[in-house]
């Protein structure tokens, strides 16, 4: 079975683009200045990551510790949502860890899907209720039918689909989660029988992609995170559905849905 595809322009008009934790290599990730940026540029998509505060307020932060992209330090867990509006990302203007409705509310009014990743804490264990505390801030804005919950439990993913059995999820798998499972084609599985797409890897995909294609199909199919055009251009090429990256400018620009002008104004 071959996975190149002969009418690139075709594949490049139908792949959806998003925006891996706002475009991380554009601009602090998981700010709000990045998410409000991205909206300019024209993805289908934006994928973001969730924790939750010390007072079960749920933030958007990337991390189980604050240590690498704030100038905090120890478990997001650890601090209510106040103190977490105080602390200072990283390389920003002093833009502070947001909360999840804030960066909601940034989308409420466009058609962007999003994409919500559920996090676990510092030790690997899931925070009490989280996915119903994401689910209620959706559903407060009218943002259900757009919204893909994604996590790297499927447990976690299995029980909303138990709750909720028409929310669209979504599994990414990587060589640590195929290793935990006891190998690819069990976590393959598992992915498939549980989310509406599962987002592999960009390496281990492309040691699997004819396996994934035949069982999964091409729209149940994503990649993450190619960031060069060359690694652009080389999956945009894949019968695919997606593409997250942290360069969402330059994949619409491979893609020919944004002018080298366009970005240089935006730049």
């Amino acid at each position: 079975m071959s996975t190149a595809v002969n009418d690139k322009s075709e594949i490049y008009r139908m792949m959806k683009i998003i925006g891996h934790r706002g475009g991380r290599n554009l601009w602090p990730e998981n700010s709000l200045g990045g998410f409000r940026n991205v909206l300019t540029l024209g993805v289908d998509a934006v994928e973001l990551d969730v924790h939750l505060s010390s007072d079960g307020v749920p933030v958007v932060i990337h991390d189980p510790l604050l240590d690498r992209t704030t100038n905090g330090r120890g478990p997001v867990q650890a601090q209510s949502a106040e103190a977490l509006g105080k602390i200072v990302l990283k390389d920003s203007r002093g833009e502070t860890v947001p909360t999840l409705a804030a960066v909601l509310d940034i989308f409420a009014a466009t058609s962007l899907e999003l994409e919500l990743e559920i996090k676990t804490d510092e030790r690997g264990f899931p925070y009490p209720d989280m996915p119903e505390k994401i689910i209620a801030l959706v559903q407060e804005r009218g943002m259900l039918d757009r919204v893909f919950l994604t996590c790297f439990v499927p447990e976690i993913l299995e029980d909303v689909r138990r709750k909720l059995p028409a929310q669209r999820l979504l599994m990414p798998i990587d060589r640590r989660s195929a290793e935990f499972f006891g190998g690819f084609n069990k976590v393959l599985r598992r992915g498939i029988d549980v989310a509406n797409v599962v987002a592999i890897e960009k390496s281990l995909l492309e040691e699997v992609i004819d396996q994934c294609v035949a069982e999964a199909g091409t729209s149940r199919v994503g990649c993450w995170v190619p960031n060069t055009e060359t690694e652009l251009e080389y999956w945009m090429s894949k019968p695919i559905g997606q593409l997250t990256t942290d360069r969402p400018d330059l994949a619409l620009l491979v893609a020919g849905r944004q002018s080298p002008v366009a970005m240089q104004q935006k730049g």
